[in-house]
């Protein structure tokens, strides 16, 4: 939170010695410093995800983890979303056949979001550049869950508790009122990972960055409406790259997680998702007061 409002003040005072010579400009042009909003529905790709296991603790992912015959512990396989049960879907409890068959998973959250901005641009002939510092918060989730043959679920998810951008931007205004422009520029997102399990044997604890870099990318048109207000509509890309978040599995021996005689050791096991970018779309309108 506080490095999004650094990074808006920063951008506020670096525009500030523009804002005199702006206002002297022509009216009729898209020079000058503008404050704003931004606002709206953001929806993530049909992304492909897994669990995957380091189990001998030596940081390189990929293992199976087995149980104590041999099978993998894992054959019911993963879901892209929140399993809704203990059970992957289809699948029946060996050990209790009046236990329900899996439902399935509850799919990834799409949301909305909003932000404030600050800018500026510049206007020469029909020609406009610019840069605009952005911070806000969006409410998607993204969640992948592994099953066990126990039963048992174990769920990643993972959520935006706030996101900053700043980015350049370009375009063409045929008319000095409408702007057609596109934009790209590095981001900075506090991204929240939780871990869950519907079995409690073991124990489970997570570790990981939380801030994370990317960029985001994209573009929209713009309207003056009068002199110093403007409404707009943009598409923005957002990818940030998220391969930090582990969770250690430990408990007591003899588990799947703790057997040292399937390939494994003693102090557990390692957790990640396979997906290592955490990535969405943004449709949203815009507003602006122009100085």
């Amino acid at each position: 939170m506080k490095f999004g409002l650094f990074l808006t003040a920063a951008t506020a005072f670096a525009i500030m010695p523009a804002a005199a010579s702006a206002q002297e400009m022509n009216e009729d042009t898209f020079t000058g410093i503008y404050v704003g909003a931004a606002g709206g529905y953001d929806v993530q790709g049909n992304d492909a995800g897994s669990v995957l296991f380091d189990r001998n603790l030596d940081g390189r992912f990929g293992d199976s983890v087995l149980t104590g015959t041999g099978g993998n512990a894992f054959s019911p396989g993963f879901c892209n979303g929140r399993g809704v049960s203990a059970n992957a879907p289809g699948q029946q409890s060996t050990a209790n056949l009046a236990q329900p068959r899996g439902t399935g998973c509850r799919n990834d959250k799409d949301g909305w979001s909003y932000y404030g901005r600050v800018g500026i641009d510049q206007q020469m002939g029909n020609i406009v550049i610019g840069v605009v510092g952005e911070f806000g918060k969006t409410e998607i989730t993204d969640s992948v869950t592994a099953f066990s043959v126990t039963p048992a679920n174990y769920v990643f998810t993972r959520s935006i508790d706030w996101e900053a951008g700043i980015r350049a931007r370009a375009g063409y205004t045929p008319n000095n009122t409408t702007l057609f422009y596109g934009a790209f520029g590095p981001g900075y997102a506090r991204i929240d990972s939780d871990f869950s399990s519907s079995q409690s044997t073991n124990s489970f604890t997570g570790r990981g960055k939380r801030d994370q870099f990317g960029y985001q990318a994209g573009g929209g048109v713009e309207q003056k409406l009068g002199n110093n207000f403007s409404i707009g509509l943009e598409y923005l890309y957002h990818d940030y790259q998220d391969d930090s978040f582990r969770v250690r599995t430990a408990g007591p021996a003899g588990t799947p997680f703790t057997n040292a005689n399937n390939g494994g050791t003693v102090n557990g096991t390692d957790f990640r998702r396979s997906d290592t970018n955490f990535r969405w779309h943004s449709i949203r309108a815009t507003a602006a007061f122009r100085f």
